[in-house]
């Protein structure tokens, strides 16, 4: 790993008349304030000479209410720019601070293409207007919608707003915004020798998997230009994480990616015990990474079941699915629960494993072991999907990182990085397991990778049975486990303490933190900032399906509808991954 303080002395040899203000993080990521006026200056030798070729998130803080700011400078709003580089193994989080009601600043989607959403989400949820965009406008929500919801004046609950009316002019008025017109994506209607053909697909089509819209532009059978429209399945994820104790909000988490879990979790209470100091347990750790694993075979079998499906193969869902109940089996045995078990705490998981979990876990690795290998024969060696995936959708790896592509897709363009090697976290550094790549990229590499990578997850989970210590499965923290019944009924100083943790809940320290695991999609992170409070000040999640839904255009250029049928389902995305 790159000492990232070289990184900082390397930018301030370059902008030696430059202000460049370090902040000290709970999660220890290099951070470093720079004016507004110099931020294109920096990020492009961030870019091209330390080098971070990926924007791994850009997002926004509201600091209008914000108390506890010591050390840093005076801004209404600040943008954070999470950079990362696979390469070097290093990265970085710049930070702009902004003033007044409408802040403006300059646009970097020449720098990183993956940008370009991310900064349309900087005007939709909180106004702030990025010149140089090509299409600022509205992403997560619909183009009538006025106000922008993750600024602190916004109405969180309904209680909060009027009655909603949909009378004949509100109804009249949105339906006219649905109404697509070539012209304002600046597509022609026809050229001398032919008229193109504008087709949707979606909101509502198998091939989308959710609600989500692609709009072609058409040459025949061919796809000239696409664009995507998304934000229908919004349900302001992150504004709830600023409504809610830090423990209530776990179960808010399993409904971001419904697929993968406890993986939504994962992230959140290792970012709020990286707040609060809280050192977890080893059992715990065990349990936590055993379950993560077992949700990523999960996850894979619903991706290779449906992906399958679309190119037309109809047994395998059926047979995948009935696998994916096999490993439900032992998720309810643990949790009481199956898609939504809620089961992580800060500072543990909700409780010890239940008698006889050793004979389930066992059982399902052998039968699992053998399933993949009729995986392999019945559906990737298949001819004719082979003939619909190979050399369809190739992403190639420095397109790749320009993105901000993570997870199986990455390393199906020959990249090596998985966040558990790269930068063990929850315990990760004392299993041993290899990281699949592909060769070209294609729709044909991604699904090989996710048969590959179900293999490494049986081999972590085998190893979780040899290893599984004893002990403890939540920490003996006052912010995270309650006193013993027989101390908390001695004295009332601790009864009171009981029952403020369990009603209000815990009041972390003040500070911020972003940790990244390694889901079932690519690196999936919440960054959490306290103001010494009960409940989280901003949270921020960032999704791998978000970055990854943005290459659909670039994919589908060139190829027919068919095809395109099987880039979406090779990009493995979940559209409440992708719209919080």
């Amino acid at each position: 790993m790159t000492d990232v303080s070289d990184i900082i002395q390397r930018l301030r040899w370059r902008f030696p008349d430059v202000e460049l203000t370090e902040q000290a993080t709970a999660d220890e990521v290099p951070t470093v304030w720079v004016g507004v006026e110099h931020v294109r200056a920096v990020l492009a030798a961030a870019r091209t000479e330390c080098p971070l070729e990926t924007l791994y998130d850009l997002t926004a803080i509201d600091e209008r209410a914000r108390v506890h700011r010591a050390g840093q400078p005076a801004s209404d709003f600040t943008v954070v720019y999470h950079l990362l580089s696979t390469t070097c193994n290093h990265e970085l989080r710049l930070k702009v601070a902004l003033h007044g009601e409408e802040p403006t600043l300059p646009s970097v989607i020449d720098l990183w293409a993956g940008a370009d959403w991310y900064e349309r989400e900087l005007w939709d949820m909180f106004g702030i207007t990025v010149m140089g965009h090509p299409r600022l406008e509205r992403i997560l929500l619909p183009s009538w919608w006025e106000g922008h919801p993750l600024r602190k004046e916004y109405a969180a609950r309904a209680t909060e707003r009027p009655p909603f009316v949909m009378n004949d002019t509100v109804r009249a008025a949105q339906e006219q915004a649905l109404h697509f017109d070539p012209a304002t994506l600046g597509w022609a209607r026809h050229t001398e020798e032919f008229d193109y053909m504008f087709l949707n697909v979606g909101p509502h089509h198998p091939s989308t998997h959710g609600v989500f819209r692609v709009v072609l532009q058409l040459d025949g059978q061919e796809i000239h230009d696409a664009v995507c429209e998304i934000g229908f399945h919004h349900r302001g994820a992150e504004k709830m994480g600023e409504r809610q104790s830090w423990h209530t909000y776990i179960p808010y988490t399993d409904r971001v990616d419904y697929l993968q879990g406890v993986m939504n979790n994962f992230p959140y209470v290792l970012a709020v015990e990286r707040l609060a100091g809280i050192d977890v347990p080893d059992r715990a750790k065990v349990i936590r990474i055993l379950l993560a694993e077992l949700f990523r075979v999960i996850s894979h079998l619903v991706f290779l079941g449906t992906f399958a499906q679309d190119l037309g193969m109809m047994s395998p869902v059926f047979y995948l699915f009935t696998d994916r109940e096999r490993a439900f089996e032992i998720v309810e045995s643990v949790t009481g629960a199956r898609m939504h078990p809620g089961f992580f705490r800060i500072g543990g998981v909700a409780m010890d494993l239940p008698g006889g979990w050793e004979a389930q876990v066992r059982d399902f690795i052998a039968y699992m072991e053998k399933r993949l290998g009729e995986i392999e024969s019945t559906v990737l060696a298949n001819k004719i999907f082979r003939l619909r995936t190979e050399g369809i959708g190739v992403l190639v790896s420095e397109v790749a990182l320009a993105w901000g592509v993570t997870g199986p897709m990455l390393r199906a363009s020959g990249v090596p990085w998985d966040l558990r090697k790269a930068r063990p976290y929850g315990g990760y550094e004392q299993f041993d397991f290899d990281v699949p790549t592909g060769c070209n990229g294609d729709c044909f590499d991604r699904a090989q990778v996710h048969v590959a990578e179900m293999r490494q997850s049986l081999r972590i989970m085998a190893q979780c049975l040899r290893v599984m210590p004893g002990g403890s499965v939540k920490a003996d923290h006052p912010l995270t486990t309650p006193p013993p019944r027989e101390r908390m009924l001695h004295d009332i100083e601790t009864l009171i303490d009981h029952f403020l943790n369990v009603s209000w809940g815990p009041v972390i320290p003040a500070g911020e933190a972003s940790v990244a695991v390694e889901a079932t999609k690519g690196n999936n992170s919440y960054y959490l900032i306290s103001d010494g409070n009960t409940m989280s000040y901003r949270t921020r999640i960032r999704t791998p399906s978000f970055a990854h839904l943005q290459l659909v255009p670039l994919l589908a250029r060139g190829l027919t509808i068919s095809d395109l049928v099987a880039v979406l389902g090779s990009i493995d995305f979940v559209l409440a991954d992708v719209d919080r």
